[in-house]
């Protein structure tokens, strides 16, 4: 979500930079990943269903093809803000460096933008879920959500914007060290992911939370964690090792994520048919649904693959489409160049909106008010780049 794009030409320290010249294709690329997750979240406040694929516990069921995949469309959103924002950082170094910042001025600013999010996470995130879930006039059961964890009401909830600060803080070293090391991290996060998740006869274990953090999804009262930390950060440091590839050759660079894209969904068939390691719910039928029907937290190595491998088919088919994308094209950038304050204005939207469907609604409805509110969204978002980019590079408006 931080909007941590890359600049494309240098900036002098004495004077007080300009708006930098941003890559179009990765503010499209976010922009997609925050409509689609808007649908998710409309979901949640409008039709009253938020399906969460957690370990040690059933998959989530569908009614129809149509509610899974409404669900399954943003999956893709949660790899694609962990990968952009590994890629962002390496553009915020170098840009900052140009101005004349140290390694360590950089790191001490992404720890502090790391730490904001935290706190975004708790201030103003948690209280739109909770606010919902009050308002709402449906059973606990409709949303179709089981975490695992023993009994009890966490009040301490750690998803993803906790993750995504994390991550950024921990960005803050991956920046400084070779790409052989950060690609060594991005896979050890992956296996260790897979190794070290417990099975399901261990679903209601009351995990430490220290555990919950760094790999375990569950419940721990008063902690929920749905992000835990390093599972995730196989998606930032492979955005750190993209963000080198740009760096060095743009072209290039988007060749290599197609070609990636497609070894990884033919690696994620794979998986999937051999249904052993990187299965944490294997295929239970034969059915398409029960295929594509993964884990997401933690996220499996089958997650991983079909993420990353559409997200990176997106990423090169947007770059090489940039200037085709017509009416698409101004939303995608304002959306994609206020990832955060979209995200947090989002919420508030769809909870607003959400309001007055207290039984919940169906997905042509819940499709409806999405759009509706995209479109408030649009000008609010236009408004606050405008904002943002008039302010100093010192500015704390920067930090968002």
């Amino acid at each position: 979500m931080p909007e941590l794009t890359g600049t494309c030409t240098a900036v002098s320290a004495e004077v007080a930079p300009s708006p930098p010249a941003r890559l179009a294709s990765l503010d499209a690329m976010r922009g997609l990943i925050m409509i689609l997750m808007a649908i998710d979240h409309a979901a949640y406040h409008v039709a009253k269903r938020h399906p969460g694929e957690f370990w040690g516990v059933p998959l989530p069921e569908f009614p129809d093809a149509a509610a899974f995949v409404t669900r399954a469309v943003t999956h893709l959103c949660a790899p694609g803000f962990f990968f952009l924002m590994g890629t962002g950082v390496v553009f915020l170094a170098a840009s900052r460096q140009r101005m004349g910042w140290s390694d360590g001025r950089v790191t001490r600013h992404l720890v502090t933008r790391g730490l904001l999010l935290i706190v975004l996470q708790q201030l103003l995130e948690n209280p739109t879920w909770a606010l919902g879930y009050m308002a709402a006039e449906v059973e606990p059961d409709l949303y179709g959500v089981t975490i695992p964890g023993p009994e009890g009401v966490p009040f301490l909830a750690l998803a993803v914007l906790f993750a995504l600060g994390v991550n950024l803080m921990l960005a803050g070293v991956l920046f400084r060290l070779p790409t052989a090391v950060v690609g060594a991290i991005a896979l050890g996060a992956v296996l260790a992911t897979q190794i070290l998740t417990p099975g399901p006869e261990q679903a209601s274990f009351p995990f430490s939370p220290i555990a919950r953090i760094l790999m375990i999804p569950g419940i721990t009262v008063p902690w929920m964690v749905v992000y835990p930390v390093v599972p995730w950060l196989s998606f930032t440091a492979l955005g750190v090792v993209f963000g080198r590839l740009l760096q060095s050759r743009r072209e290039r660079a988007f060749r290599i994520a197609a070609l990636a894209g497609v070894l990884f969904l033919i690696g994620f068939v794979a998986a999937r048919v051999a249904g052993g390691f990187g299965n944490f719910h294997p295929p239970e039928d034969g059915g398409w649904i029960a295929f594509l029907n993964v884990t997401k937290y933690p996220p499996s190595l089958a997650f991983f693959l079909v993420t990353m491998g559409v997200n990176l088919l997106l990423l090169g088919a947007l770059e090489a489409g940039e200037k085709r994308l017509g009416p698409l094209r101004p939303p995608l950038l304002v959306f994609g160049g206020t990832a955060l304050f979209f995200y947090i204005a989002h919420l508030y939207v769809y909870l607003l909106l959400g309001l007055a469907f207290p039984r919940g609604a169906g997905l042509a409805t819940m499709y409806a008010v999405w759009l509706v509110g995209l479109l408030v969204l649009y000008p609010l978002c236009r408004r606050y780049s405008t904002f943002r980019r008039s302010k100093p590079i010192e500015s704390i408006w920067r930090l968002f």
